[in-house]
């Protein structure tokens, strides 16, 4: 069998695997949720009556921005974007596209750095079925231009995967990989992309597999985390990266791992220190990255079968820990307040688990949650202070 194929196959049963087994997981002892009063802010509706897909936002400069698309009536979709700064008056974003696929893209990521905005999107199509990626970088008008790339950069017989779109001081890193591995693209501006793949540290090597999921600006560079199937084994460990530059890496591996399905796969920064929530067996877990070594910390939920089981969102906002977890029966919300050592339920809309639903959680400089869901019919906007 190809190195390739051998790669692919071990993902899809890693990831049967990682819901675990035939039972259910018994339940931890009940703790009472911490009630959010999500106030609903409404987007305004398209002119033309296309629905509305949500999928990501970020905060920038007092002012939040969520991207998605609009889906037409015979399902067609055309990229869009909204900007609030109040969270009441919603003004859409232009764009302008440069190619055929670059026309019908769903906004997925979206990052902020240096006063300006890039995103990520995409669209499945072409003979294969694959997804088609493009860039997205904000001009002095503040219309998001289509960045034209060479096919490659993102697709072709070495794609896999094209994750996460993150913002630093030195501009933007996109965590994501290829058939050789975990891999970054990196760019100070977001007007071009480099592909960094195939880099020693990162990249898979005798030592074991490696997958990337998320990444956080950390002065003077980059932390992409993610996960290792260490050679000889079947089941992922948790591992993370550290570059100056986003070019070369050094491995920073993390402990609390245990003999089954383990993996860091969102992170972000708490008052300057690196936080990451991933599976930690038959629950979630959560880690403090203290100098070079992770350190485990408290775990909650549980990992039920039935796939899709993953951490969506993780953000840091008056000293707390949010975190919005999926499984197949739906979305749940939690909050820490002592860096990740213990976690209580928060109370969340309801939306089900499903094909084109989404829920996801960004935080404001001044302490405000903006929460997104989307129930495959239409995308709404919510806002909430940081529970105390």
């Amino acid at each position: 069998m190809r190195p390739a194929t051998a790669r692919v196959l071990a993902a899809v049963v890693l990831a049967a695997g990682a819901v675990g087994g035939c039972d259910d997981p018994a339940p931890p002892p009940a703790v009472p949720p911490v009630t959010i009063a999500w106030q609903p802010a409404a987007l305004p509706a398209d002119p033309s009556g296309a629905a509305i897909m949500l999928r990501e936002a970020t905060s920038c400069g007092g002012a939040f921005f969520v991207v998605g698309a609009l889906r037409d009536k015979s399902g067609g979709t055309r990229p869009a974007a909204w900007l609030t700064r109040d969270g009441t008056a919603w003004s859409p974003m232009t764009f302008k596209p440069k190619t055929f696929y670059g026309e019908q893209n769903i906004l997925y990521a979206v990052a902020c750095a240096n006063g300006r905005l890039a995103a990520l999107g995409a669209k499945v199509g072409g003979a294969h079925g694959n997804p088609r990626t493009s860039s997205w970088s904000q001009d002095a008008d503040g219309v998001l231009q289509e960045v034209t790339a060479p096919f490659e950069l993102f697709g072709g017989p070495q794609a896999l995967n094209v994750n996460r779109l993150d913002a630093g001081p030195s501009g933007f890193l996109i965590s994501g990989n290829r058939m050789s591995g975990a891999a970054a693209w990196v760019s100070p501006d977001a007007a071009r992309f480099d592909i960094v793949e195939r880099a020693a540290g990162l990249t898979s090597d005798q030592a074991g597999e490696t997958y990337a999921f998320d990444a956080a600006a950390l002065p003077p560079g980059w932390l992409v985390v993610g996960g290792i199937i260490a050679a000889g084994r079947v089941d992922r460990d948790p591992m993370s990266w550290r570059s100056p530059d986003g070019r070369g890496w050094t491995r920073v591996p993390a402990a609390g791992g245990t003999e089954d399905y383990d993996e860091l796969q969102r992170v972000t920064v708490l008052d300057g220190v690196p936080m990451a929530v991933g599976l930690r067996g038959a629950a979630f877990g959560a880690w403090r990255l203290d100098g070079d070594t992770w350190q485990p910390a408290g775990t909650f939920g549980v990992v039920r079968p039935g796939g899709g089981t993953s951490v969506r969102s993780l953000v840091a906002s008056n000293g707390r820990l949010l975190a919005v977890t999926a499984d197949a029966q739906g979305y749940a919300g939690w909050v820490s307040a002592d860096r990740g050592g213990s976690w209580r339920p928060v109370t969340l809309p309801a939306v089900t688990a499903g094909a084109d639903h989404a829920v996801t959680l960004t935080a404001g400089a001044d302490g405000r949650l903006l929460l997104l869901t989307d129930d495959g019919v239409t995308g709404r906007t919510y806002l909430a202070e940081t529970p105390a």
